[in-house]
């Protein structure tokens, strides 16, 4: 069984053009050279029709189908796809029955493509776990979500992960001139003339979408008025009318992975910081708040203590997006972004953390010394809870005593870099340090 083949009856014409350009073949397969190219891993699986539990993950129109595609061509056993979106646990429960009887009666394998993975929630995944680990099915998974955010962690541990890099222009073009020029599949049969400048116009606005490159093609190409002789020319004008500015993905992937890029730009460039706020922001619609909320943590995780005011101005901006609104918060958050970028840094708050909870591992445990207790009711003496020294009673305002429980002998968490108003602390730390413990 090979659910690929269904609808392979009808007339190929019938067919949209990238569905028939669709390679059958790994020579006829563009791109992913990395993973598919001659003598790499995946190739030799396929070819030998050994292929075990894998995970494909990329950008729409980068591959992923196809490659299930070509391997269900390869495959002497049944191939079965299914769709995450419609896909039901009862769907998935019949194909691995079905499987089951097929290895018990015939030795038959079955290989189950699941698209769009991403899309199947955690318990749906989990129907598929016993099957997979006994060897009843062999799973392929597709998804243009990174897979460590969306596949079930224990799926994701039995599977082989490939990832499939975004195609080029390059690649676009090439699929386009074979579809030119096959008179079976493609678009050979008719008397069709494209100008070269059109080609590079959808080529590039497909931004690496293949499917999307060849649906535009043929879009201009069965749309266009033929000429007296029968002929139809495509020119830069119809490719414009056939192919738009494609609308960006923001999933939940994407999300993240944008929202890392801001955050470590902030510790390094105000260009960066300000362009991935904005192009999330006016391109994939993510609320200006995550962004203010991470920029908030960054102003105490790398700047800290080296330019306090960066706080300020991150806390004012995110009042002032609360009380004025988008889009006119924009110059007051982008004023934040840049104050913070441009000042000095130090990640000394986030070290001293990290030794504070290192050191609460190791001492499991912490008893407040005797001067520092409570001594706020009767009999607090008695139980000797005295000694403790009043820093303002002595000169600079401070006295060398111990403030740390027994078990930790004169630790010291907190160092102060050199970076902005940090190096005045630094400096104090040294005098302080000069007397004795802090």
């Amino acid at each position: 069984m090979d659910l690929f083949s269904f609808g392979e009856q009808a007339e190929p014409r019938a067919r949209l053009l990238a569905d028939r350009m669709r390679p059958e073949t790994l020579e006829e397969y563009i791109g992913q050279e990395h993973i598919v190219g001659p003598g790499k891993l995946l190739r030799r699986a396929i070819e030998g029709d050994v292929v075990s539990s894998i995970l494909l993950f990329g950008p729409p129109g980068c591959g992923k189908t196809t490659l299930a595609h070509i391997i269900s061509k390869q495959t002497e056993g049944d191939f079965v796809r299914l769709n995450a979106v419609d896909a039901t646990v009862k769907d998935v429960r019949e194909v691995i029955e079905q499987a089951e009887r097929n290895k018990n009666m015939y030795g038959r394998k079955t290989i189950l493509f699941l698209d769009e993975v991403h899309r199947f929630n955690s318990a749906r995944q989990d129907a598929l776990l016993p099957a997979v680990e006994r060897g009843i099915i062999i799973f392929i998974g597709a998804t243009t979500e990174n897979p460590f955010h969306s596949v079930n962690g224990a799926l994701l541990s039995r599977s082989t992960l490939f990832r499939l890099e975004p195609l080029t222009k390059t690649h676009s073009l090439l699929a386009m001139r074979r579809a030119l020029a096959d008179k079976e599949k493609g678009l050979g049969f008719m008397k069709l003339s494209v100008n070269e400048d059109a080609l590079e116009h959808i080529a590039s606005m497909a931004n690496g979408d293949i499917r999307r490159a060849l649906t535009a093609l043929e879009l201009a190409a069965v749309t266009t008025p033929s000429e007296p002789d029968g002929s139809v020319r495509v020119t830069v004008d119809v490719a414009e009318e056939s192919i738009r500015q494609p609308t960006v993905q923001a999933d939940e992937s994407t999300q993240y992975d944008v929202l890392s890029a801001f955050h470590k730009s902030v510790r390094g460039s105000s260009d960066a910081a300000l362009f991935w706020f904005l192009y999330a922001v006016d391109k994939l619609g993510m609320d200006p708040m995550v962004f203010l909320r991470r920029l908030t943590v960054a102003c105490s995780e790398d700047i800290g203590l080296a330019n306090p005011q960066a706080m300020v101005q991150a806390v004012s901006a995110m009042e002032a997006y609360h009380r004025i609104g988008w889009p006119e918060a924009k110059y007051i958050v982008a004023q934040a972004i840049l104050f913070a970028v441009e000042s000095p840094k130090s990640n000394a708050i986030a070290v001293t953390i990290g030794k504070m909870q290192a050191a609460f591992e190791r001492m499991k445990s912490a008893e407040v010394p005797l001067p520092l207790r409570d001594t706020h009711y009767s009999g607090a003496t008695k139980l000797g809870h005295v000694g403790y020294k009043y820093p303002h009673d002595y000169p600079g305002h401070y006295v060398e005593q111990n403030y740390y429980p027994d078990k930790l002998s004169s630790p010291t968490f907190y160092e102060a870099t050199e970076q902005g108003m940090e190096d005045k602390i630094r400096q104090n730390q040294a005098k302080r340090r000069g007397n004795g413990r802090k």
